[in-house]
């Protein structure tokens, strides 16, 4: 018969780690889930914009020069 060897504490530290994290996200996709059925909240619009990528670009049209 085998003996089974005892789990180092190190790996059990990274396993509850990784549990907690998995609950973080959790609990994060809930509460977006929660607010999404609730409707849209006052703000998160402009702050949505804000972050936006293409809104951060200059919105001149660009023009093809031949020269």
């Amino acid at each position: 018969m085998s003996s089974k060897r005892q789990q180092t504490m190190a790996k059990m530290e990274r396993e509850r780690t990784v549990k907690e994290r998995r609950a973080r996200k959790l609990e994060k996709k809930r509460e977006r889930k929660l607010a999404a059925a609730e409707g849209p909240v006052e703000g998160a619009e402009a702050t949505a914009d804000e972050a936006s990528p293409e809104t951060a670009v200059d919105e001149t049209p660009l023009t093809a020069t031949t020269d």
